[in-house]
């Protein structure tokens, strides 16, 4: 829980500091007056004055930023400061400086006022971009793309993949390890269609048309599994056994290798994973290697449902495999070029799923809250250095996406009403804005409402 924790503050705290960078450094090159930079809402904890009389502040609640730049009300001596704008104290015009009224946001052109909001996103994505790049510089090993045997009847199946194939191109883009199979894979599900995979089989090259369903639900089972695919390697090992499990109870420990399930000799985890789910309240014999003896161990899969209503086996063990690998690693213009593609690609997957979700397509479970996120950077961090650096870049991704969504109150309602006033040759009307606002809290009232929900049923499963 502590790592957890730790994890999640972490996460933000980069994310929101670097967005609110964006914000500041693109105010001051246009020459507005920063008040004050707040890592976090609410009651200011600790706070620093610059010598640009710029704020640096850290507040108690952690779940966001702002940065507050001088406004026309900032100007006026009997004005009133909106605790909604988080605002610092008002500031005085020594005699001889310059006119501050220059130096207020609402004073600068629309593009730069547009520069200045659209600065947050675009540095969450550059962020991205340069975590990417990190984990392509430095290097890193990743599995090779070489295929378990498919499941029977699978479009893998059906397409005439093989055991021992190793994909080396899809759609004539060069693979180099599973998880760059997994990820343009995943990219082409989103639409549907055919994919042409290029492997090694014999020594040769010969081309597969893999048919691949629209992925309908990214939450539910591994879609890779759904085609048939799994990552070859040696025989499962037992990694770790969950306390109280069915497996432990059974008599499975650590390092047990696993030679037999049911009627199925030599499987790989892939073929496991699917047997044991199959299996749900039904015992299933696995055969198993401890130091060179061999074992038979009854286990009884308990049921598990998911959230479609598919009830699946569940073990409790955790498993391993010795599996081919391979290093992944670029030159520094390479590795941004790798980091930008990414980058590209998960915003554009992003926003595609977005538009599904609009249409019905795609469930709204897979929208995720704070204890999702939470969640998920504890466990990379357990992983590694390279998960946890991957799984910020995804969020830094999905933040900077999130902001440039077109609805009041984020980045993207304000650029939206700039783009009506350079269409317009005006501002924007009070009314209008005030209507917009309301609705942008409404709809982001309801985002959270519906993300927080959609957390509390994943703890419950």
């Amino acid at each position: 829980m502590l790592t957890t924790l730790i994890s999640f503050f972490v996460t933000l705290g980069v994310l929101i500091t670097f967005h609110e960078l964006g914000h500041y450094w693109v105010a001051r090159w246009c020459g507005v007056r920063v008040l004050r930079f707040s890592v976090g809402f609410g009651r200011v904890l600790i706070k620093r004055v610059d010598r640009h009389g710029t704020e640096w502040a850290i507040s108690a609640i952690p779940l966001g930023g702002y940065v507050k730049m001088l406004d026309q009300d900032d100007l006026a001596p009997s004005s009133k400061i909106s605790s909604s704008e988080h605002s610092a104290a008002t500031h005085t015009n020594p005699p001889g400086s310059p006119d501050p009224r220059g130096s207020s946001f609402q004073s600068q052109p629309v593009l730069k006022r547009f520069a200045i909001v659209a600065a947050g996103p675009v540095f969450n994505l550059l962020l991205a971009v340069f975590l990417y790049a990190s984990i392509n510089f430095v290097g890193h090993k990743e599995p090779e793309a070489i295929l378990a045997s498919p499941t029977a009847n699978s479009p893998a199946a059906q397409a005439g993949l093989k055991g021992g194939d190793k994909v080396v191109a899809i759609n004539q883009t060069a693979i180099a390890s599973w998880p760059q199979l997994r990820w343009n894979l995943l990219q082409r599900l989103a639409d549907g269609g055919e994919a042409e995979i290029t492997i090694e089989q014999g020594g040769a090259q010969l081309r597969r048309t893999l048919q691949l369903p629209t992925l309908a639900d990214p939450s539910q089972a591994d879609p890779m599994r759904d085609l048939g695919l799994g990552l070859a390697g040696g025989p499962p090992i037992v990694r770790s056994v969950v306390e109280g499990s069915v497996a432990q109870r059974a008599g499975l420990t650590s390092r047990d290798l696993i030679i037999r399930a049911g009627e199925t000799h030599s499987p790989d985890i892939g073929n496991l994973v699917q047997i044991i789910q199959n299996n749900a309240g039904k015992p299933l014999e696995l055969e198993v290697d401890r130091n060179g003896e061999k074992l038979k161990v009854l286990v009884i899969p308990s049921p598990h449902t998911l959230e479609n209503g598919q009830t699946i086996g569940r073990a409790g063990i955790q498993l391993g495999a010795d599996i081919p690998m391979v290093e992944v690693s670029y030159g520094p213009i390479d590795s941004l070029v790798q980091g930008a593609v990414k980058t590209f690609d998960t915003a554009w997957f992003s926003l595609r799923m977005m538009g599904r979700m609009l249409t019905g397509d795609v469930s709204l479970k897979n929208i995720s809250g704070p204890v999702t996120i939470a969640d998920y950077a504890g466990q990379s961090v357990k992983i590694g250095w390279e998960a946890y650096i991957a799984f910020l870049a995804l969020v830094s991704v999905s933040l900077g996406i999130l902001n440039l969504l077109p609805i009041p109150m984020l980045d993207g309602g304000h650029l939206m009403y700039y783009l009506i006033e350079m269409v317009r040759g005006k501002q924007v009307t009070d009314r209008v804005m005030e209507w917009g606002q309301r609705i942008g809290v409404s709809l982001l009232a309801g985002l959270m409402v519906l993300a927080l929900f959609n957390d509390l049923i994943r703890i419950l499963n």
